[in-house]
């Protein structure tokens, strides 16, 4: 029997990246070991057995929220793309697309998994800005754009000015490699206790029109409307 640790399995819109505003099924690995400083979700960090599901639990989850009109699923984490994920992983991208599911994948940027993001349709994968405190290698970015980058976004959650020179340095290193068209999206993060992060917000807008525009600049929205605390949603 295939079993997954599985954090939880949530009906909710896409709430950053280009997808902004789309309603899916979210399944939600727990186990990480990344360590960004700045998650959101360090509770999907311990690779708990308590968490532990069945294949045909989670499925059944998925269809019951997904009612055969939200042909939808986003897989993400924890990271669901650590190696003692994958075989489990593997098993529940055949299943849904065995269904019809259209799936992306939340990448974390530190690996590439070629038996799932060839099954995938859709990849967000992670550029780690110094805040984060995770380093991402510019020469594998490069390599995912060039063997993936036809269908997928690259996503960074920028703080500061040295965040934004950070993915600014990066994206002008891979233009100058490949015919970039892959998107590029920023995200303002939320510092704890914030309701909104205007100020940073406009920071982030202001340095992507002096830099020429490159990127594009897209916040949490699922954070602006239930606050920065909540969950499943």
């Amino acid at each position: 029997m295939t079993t997954l640790l599985i954090n939880s399995v949530y009906r909710a819109t896409e709430g950053e990246g280009i997808h902004i505003g789309i309603p899916q099924i979210f399944v939600r690995f727990q186990g990480c070991h990344i360590g960004c400083v700045n998650c959101d979700s360090k509770e999907t960090w311990e690779f708990d057995p308590a968490f532990t599901k069945s294949l045909d639990e989670v499925m059944e989850q998925v269809e019951t929220l997904s009612q055969n009109i939200i042909k939808r699923v986003s897989i993400t984490g924890g990271d669901p793309l650590h190696p003692s994920h994958i075989p489990s992983l593997v098993a529940l991208i055949k299943e849904l697309k065995a269904r019809n599911y259209y799936l992306n994948i939340e990448a974390a940027g530190t690996r590439i998994v070629k038996e799932v993001f060839d099954q995938v349709d859709f990849i967000s994968y992670d550029f780690k800005t110094p805040s984060t405190q995770v380093r991402t290698s510019k020469d594998l970015l490069l390599r995912f754009i060039q063997e993936y980058g036809h269908k997928a976004q690259i996503k960074a959650v920028v703080a500061d000015k040295k965040d934004f020179e950070a993915v600014y340095d990066v994206y002008h290193f891979i233009k100058g490699s490949v015919n970039l068209t892959t998107p590029w999206c920023l995200t303002p993060c939320f510092e704890p206790g914030e309701a909104f992060p205007m100020n940073r917000f406009q920071q982030v807008v202001q340095l992507n029109e002096n830099f020429g525009l490159p990127f594009r600049v897209i916040g949490q929205q699922h954070k602006w409307v239930y606050g920065p605390e909540a969950k499943l949603v």
